[in-house]
Protein backbone atom coordinates (compact mmCIF):
# COMPACT_ATOMS: atom_id res chain seq x y z
CA UNK A 1 0.00 0.00 0.00
CA UNK A 2 1.35 2.99 -0.60
CA UNK A 3 3.09 5.75 2.18
CA UNK A 4 0.53 7.57 3.37
CA UNK A 5 1.66 10.47 5.12
CA UNK A 6 5.74 10.95 6.06
CA UNK A 7 7.00 13.54 8.85
CA UNK A 8 10.15 14.86 7.94
CA UNK A 9 11.63 17.41 10.32
CA UNK A 10 15.05 17.24 9.31
CA UNK A 11 13.19 18.10 5.80
CA UNK A 12 11.58 21.24 5.65
CA UNK A 13 8.63 22.07 3.64
CA UNK A 14 9.15 25.53 1.62
CA UNK A 15 6.26 25.76 -0.53
CA UNK A 16 2.90 27.05 0.47
CA UNK A 17 4.50 28.50 3.70
CA UNK A 18 5.32 32.59 3.93
CA UNK A 19 8.67 33.72 3.97
CA UNK A 20 9.91 35.18 6.83
CA UNK A 21 8.88 38.76 6.88
CA UNK A 22 11.90 41.05 6.79
CA UNK A 23 12.81 42.44 10.38
CA UNK A 24 11.26 45.58 11.74
CA UNK A 25 13.46 48.53 11.61
CA UNK A 26 13.88 50.42 15.21
CA UNK A 27 11.96 53.40 16.50
CA UNK A 28 14.57 56.06 15.78
CA UNK A 29 14.34 59.71 17.12
CA UNK A 30 15.05 63.17 15.21
CA UNK A 31 18.54 63.64 15.70
CA UNK A 32 19.53 60.11 15.04
CA UNK A 33 21.03 59.07 11.87
CA UNK A 34 18.88 56.88 9.53
CA UNK A 35 18.74 53.11 9.80
CA UNK A 36 21.31 51.62 7.04
CA UNK A 37 19.01 49.70 4.89
CA UNK A 38 18.60 45.57 4.89
CA UNK A 39 21.42 43.85 3.50
CA UNK A 40 20.87 41.24 0.56
CA UNK A 41 21.87 37.64 1.95
CA UNK A 42 24.02 37.56 -1.28
CA UNK A 43 26.45 39.77 1.13
CA UNK A 44 25.98 38.01 4.04
CA UNK A 45 26.65 34.73 2.81
CA UNK A 46 30.01 34.13 1.80
CA UNK A 47 29.73 32.92 -2.43
CA UNK A 48 29.16 29.11 -1.91
CA UNK A 49 27.92 26.24 -4.39
CA UNK A 50 25.27 24.09 -2.12
CA UNK A 51 25.30 20.95 -4.81
CA UNK A 52 22.91 17.63 -3.84
CA UNK A 53 24.49 14.57 -4.26
CA UNK A 54 22.13 13.73 -6.74
CA UNK A 55 21.61 16.92 -8.18
CA UNK A 56 20.63 16.95 -12.02
CA UNK A 57 19.74 20.80 -12.40
CA UNK A 58 21.61 23.43 -11.63
CA UNK A 59 21.29 27.57 -11.05
CA UNK A 60 22.35 30.40 -9.25
CA UNK A 61 20.61 32.43 -6.43
CA UNK A 62 21.60 35.87 -5.29
CA UNK A 63 25.46 34.77 -6.54
CA UNK A 64 25.39 31.56 -4.98
CA UNK A 65 25.25 27.84 -7.14
CA UNK A 66 22.99 25.41 -6.45
CA UNK A 67 22.76 22.22 -7.89
CA UNK A 68 19.50 20.50 -6.52
CA UNK A 69 17.61 16.76 -7.46
CA UNK A 70 14.53 17.84 -9.62
CA UNK A 71 12.22 15.04 -10.52
CA UNK A 72 8.35 15.03 -11.52
CA UNK A 73 5.78 14.22 -9.48
CA UNK A 74 1.74 13.73 -9.22
CA UNK A 75 1.13 16.41 -7.33
CA UNK A 76 -0.60 19.53 -8.11
CA UNK A 77 2.09 22.35 -7.14
CA UNK A 78 5.67 22.92 -7.15
CA UNK A 79 7.41 21.24 -4.02
CA UNK A 80 10.36 22.53 -2.20
CA UNK A 81 12.41 20.59 0.06
CA UNK A 82 15.59 21.11 2.27
CA UNK A 83 17.50 18.04 3.56
CA UNK A 84 20.83 17.18 5.17
CA UNK A 85 21.89 16.08 1.77
CA UNK A 86 20.63 19.74 0.19
CA UNK A 87 17.55 20.84 -2.32
CA UNK A 88 15.10 18.91 -3.64
CA UNK A 89 12.15 20.07 -6.15
CA UNK A 90 9.34 18.13 -7.44
CA UNK A 91 6.62 19.64 -9.78
CA UNK A 92 3.53 18.05 -12.01
CA UNK A 93 4.63 17.66 -15.52
CA UNK A 94 2.89 20.54 -16.96
CA UNK A 95 4.75 23.24 -15.13
CA UNK A 96 7.66 24.73 -17.51
CA UNK A 97 11.51 24.38 -16.22
CA UNK A 98 10.83 28.62 -16.42
CA UNK A 99 8.46 28.72 -14.14
CA UNK A 100 10.06 26.25 -11.43
CA UNK A 101 13.02 28.35 -11.37
CA UNK A 102 11.13 31.53 -11.09
CA UNK A 103 9.49 30.01 -8.37
CA UNK A 104 12.94 29.11 -7.06
CA UNK A 105 14.41 33.05 -7.09
CA UNK A 106 10.83 34.38 -5.97
CA UNK A 107 12.05 31.73 -2.40
CA UNK A 108 15.96 32.18 -2.75
CA UNK A 109 16.54 33.72 0.51
CA UNK A 110 14.50 31.05 2.22
CA UNK A 111 16.27 28.32 0.74
CA UNK A 112 20.06 29.73 1.18
CA UNK A 113 18.89 30.18 4.70
CA UNK A 114 18.33 26.49 5.02
CA UNK A 115 21.44 25.34 2.70
CA UNK A 116 23.01 27.41 5.42
CA UNK A 117 21.41 26.04 8.35
CA UNK A 118 21.74 21.92 7.28
CA UNK A 119 25.41 22.79 6.32
CA UNK A 120 26.06 24.21 9.91
CA UNK A 121 23.93 20.77 11.30
CA UNK A 122 26.50 19.02 9.18
CA UNK A 123 29.79 20.48 10.65
CA UNK A 124 28.14 19.82 14.07
CA UNK A 125 27.45 16.21 13.57
CA UNK A 126 31.05 15.84 12.19
CA UNK A 127 32.38 16.94 15.47
CA UNK A 128 30.19 14.59 17.36
CA UNK A 129 31.94 11.74 15.69
CA UNK A 130 32.07 8.20 17.99
CA UNK A 131 35.44 7.31 18.38
CA UNK A 132 34.40 3.17 18.80
CA UNK A 133 36.68 1.95 21.43
CA UNK A 134 36.47 1.51 25.39
CA UNK A 135 35.46 3.82 27.28
CA UNK A 136 33.78 6.28 24.49
CA UNK A 137 30.89 7.93 25.18
CA UNK A 138 27.32 8.48 23.11
CA UNK A 139 23.50 9.63 24.18
CA UNK A 140 21.04 6.84 25.18
CA UNK A 141 17.41 8.40 26.08
CA UNK A 142 19.09 11.77 26.22
CA UNK A 143 21.71 10.80 28.84
CA UNK A 144 25.37 9.95 28.16
CA UNK A 145 26.50 6.03 28.54
CA UNK A 146 29.75 5.04 28.31
CA UNK A 147 30.71 2.12 26.91
CA UNK A 148 33.33 -0.55 29.00
CA UNK A 149 34.49 -3.36 27.24
CA UNK A 150 33.76 -6.55 29.54
CA UNK A 151 35.02 -10.08 28.16
CA UNK A 152 33.15 -11.37 31.17
CA UNK A 153 29.60 -10.73 29.53
CA UNK A 154 27.90 -11.88 26.36
CA UNK A 155 26.52 -9.28 24.57
CA UNK A 156 26.03 -6.05 26.17
CA UNK A 157 24.35 -4.76 29.32
CA UNK A 158 23.27 -1.69 30.83
CA UNK A 159 24.42 -0.68 33.89
CA UNK A 160 22.85 2.19 35.74
CA UNK A 161 24.67 3.96 39.16
CA UNK A 162 23.23 5.57 41.91
CA UNK A 163 25.98 6.89 43.50
CA UNK A 164 27.95 8.98 40.61
CA UNK A 165 29.86 12.07 41.60
CA UNK A 166 28.55 15.61 39.99
CA UNK A 167 29.15 15.45 35.71
CA UNK A 168 30.06 12.20 36.07
CA UNK A 169 27.89 9.78 33.75
CA UNK A 170 25.51 7.16 35.49
CA UNK A 171 25.00 4.77 32.84
CA UNK A 172 27.77 2.10 31.11
CA UNK A 173 26.93 -0.05 28.87
CA UNK A 174 28.95 -3.54 29.14
CA UNK A 175 30.07 -4.81 26.26
CA UNK A 176 31.08 -8.44 26.02
CA UNK A 177 34.46 -7.66 23.48
CA UNK A 178 37.82 -7.90 24.96
CA UNK A 179 40.08 -4.81 25.02
CA UNK A 180 41.65 -5.61 21.63
CA UNK A 181 38.24 -5.45 19.74
CA UNK A 182 38.74 -3.45 16.39
CA UNK A 183 35.92 -0.55 16.07
CA UNK A 184 33.42 -2.20 13.61
CA UNK A 185 33.21 -4.97 16.32
CA UNK A 186 32.19 -1.92 19.45
CA UNK A 187 30.40 -0.27 16.76
CA UNK A 188 28.43 -3.57 15.43
CA UNK A 189 27.48 -5.14 18.95
CA UNK A 190 26.23 -1.37 20.19
CA UNK A 191 24.67 -0.49 17.25
CA UNK A 192 22.96 -3.71 17.77
CA UNK A 193 21.87 -3.44 20.98
CA UNK A 194 20.95 0.42 20.58
CA UNK A 195 17.88 -1.11 17.75
CA UNK A 196 16.69 -3.82 20.26
CA UNK A 197 15.94 -0.76 23.00
CA UNK A 198 14.94 1.70 20.54
CA UNK A 199 12.39 -1.65 19.27
CA UNK A 200 11.49 -1.90 23.07
CA UNK A 201 10.91 1.59 23.93
CA UNK A 202 9.06 2.50 20.51
CA UNK A 203 6.72 -0.18 20.63
CA UNK A 204 5.98 0.96 24.78
CA UNK A 205 5.25 4.55 23.40
CA UNK A 206 3.37 3.45 20.90
CA UNK A 207 0.54 1.61 23.05
CA UNK A 208 0.46 4.13 25.35
CA UNK A 209 -0.36 6.72 22.70
CA UNK A 210 -1.91 4.82 20.41
CA UNK A 211 -4.81 4.16 23.54
CA UNK A 212 -4.96 7.86 24.31
CA UNK A 213 -5.59 8.85 20.52
CA UNK A 214 -8.12 5.86 19.82
CA UNK A 215 -6.13 4.09 16.50
CA UNK A 216 -5.05 1.15 15.88
CA UNK A 217 -1.35 0.32 14.86
CA UNK A 218 -0.53 -2.65 13.17
CA UNK A 219 3.15 -3.24 12.94
CA UNK A 220 6.40 -1.30 13.61
CA UNK A 221 9.13 -1.17 11.09
CA UNK A 222 12.99 0.32 11.95
CA UNK A 223 14.31 3.45 9.81
CA UNK A 224 17.40 4.34 8.47
CA UNK A 225 16.53 7.03 6.51
CA UNK A 226 18.78 10.02 5.80
CA UNK A 227 16.04 12.66 6.19
CA UNK A 228 13.11 11.09 7.78
CA UNK A 229 12.48 10.22 11.63
CA UNK A 230 9.16 8.56 10.48
CA UNK A 231 6.19 7.79 8.55
CA UNK A 232 3.14 6.37 8.91
CA UNK A 233 0.55 4.32 6.10
CA UNK A 234 -2.95 4.52 6.22
CA UNK A 235 -3.32 0.61 6.80
CA UNK A 236 -1.48 1.58 10.09
CA UNK A 237 2.16 0.67 9.66
CA UNK A 238 4.82 2.73 11.39
CA UNK A 239 7.80 3.54 10.82
CA UNK A 240 10.46 5.21 12.85
CA UNK A 241 13.90 6.18 12.80
CA UNK A 242 15.80 3.59 15.21
CA UNK A 243 18.61 6.43 16.40
CA UNK A 244 15.61 8.66 17.93
CA UNK A 245 17.01 6.19 20.84
CA UNK A 246 19.66 9.05 21.37
CA UNK A 247 17.05 11.52 22.45
CA UNK A 248 15.24 11.81 25.48
CA UNK A 249 11.66 10.40 25.70
CA UNK A 250 9.54 13.52 25.53
CA UNK A 251 11.16 13.87 21.92
CA UNK A 252 10.56 10.52 20.96
CA UNK A 253 6.95 10.73 22.12
CA UNK A 254 6.44 13.51 20.15
CA UNK A 255 7.60 11.73 17.22
CA UNK A 256 5.40 8.59 18.16
CA UNK A 257 2.29 10.91 18.52
CA UNK A 258 2.64 12.32 15.54
CA UNK A 259 2.52 9.38 13.67
CA UNK A 260 -0.39 7.58 15.10
CA UNK A 261 -2.22 11.20 14.65
CA UNK A 262 -1.91 10.80 10.58
CA UNK A 263 -3.91 7.71 11.48
CA UNK A 264 -6.61 10.15 12.83
CA UNK A 265 -5.72 12.77 9.74
CA UNK A 266 -3.70 11.89 6.65
CA UNK A 267 -2.15 15.57 6.27
CA UNK A 268 -0.82 18.45 7.93
CA UNK A 269 -3.94 20.53 8.39
CA UNK A 270 -4.67 22.49 11.71
CA UNK A 271 -7.00 19.34 12.79
CA UNK A 272 -3.83 17.36 12.61
CA UNK A 273 -1.81 19.93 14.51
CA UNK A 274 -4.70 19.57 17.03
CA UNK A 275 -5.08 15.70 17.81
CA UNK A 276 -1.13 16.33 18.18
CA UNK A 277 -1.32 18.78 20.65
CA UNK A 278 -4.50 16.83 22.21
CA UNK A 279 -1.03 14.25 23.88
CA UNK A 280 1.47 16.64 23.15
CA UNK A 281 1.04 20.17 24.60
CA UNK A 282 4.27 21.47 23.62
CA UNK A 283 4.16 20.65 20.21
CA UNK A 284 6.08 23.62 19.04
CA UNK A 285 8.86 23.46 21.58
CA UNK A 286 9.59 20.15 20.62
CA UNK A 287 9.15 20.11 17.17
CA UNK A 288 11.47 22.57 16.84
CA UNK A 289 14.51 21.07 19.19
CA UNK A 290 14.16 18.36 16.92
CA UNK A 291 15.00 20.34 13.92
CA UNK A 292 18.46 21.26 15.95
CA UNK A 293 19.47 17.67 17.26
CA UNK A 294 22.52 16.56 15.96
CA UNK A 295 22.83 13.00 15.97
CA UNK A 296 26.74 11.26 16.75
CA UNK A 297 28.26 10.58 13.49
CA UNK A 298 28.67 6.77 13.80
CA UNK A 299 31.42 5.53 10.82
Amino acid sequence: MPRASVFDPAQLSLWGDAAPAAPALPTVAPASPPAPPAVPIAEVLTPATFRHPQANRELRLDGHGVGYLFRRARRKTIGFSVGTDGLTVSAPRWVTIGEIESALREKARWILAKLQEQGERARKAATQRIEWRDGTTLPFLGEPVIVLLDPRIAGAVLHTATDTLPGVPRLTLHVGLTHHAGGEQIRDVVQSWLQRQARRVFEERLRHYAAQLGVRWTRLSLSSAATRWGSASADGAIRLHWRLIHFALPTIDYVVAHELAHLRVMDHSPRFWDVVRSVIPDVERLRDGLRDEALPHFD
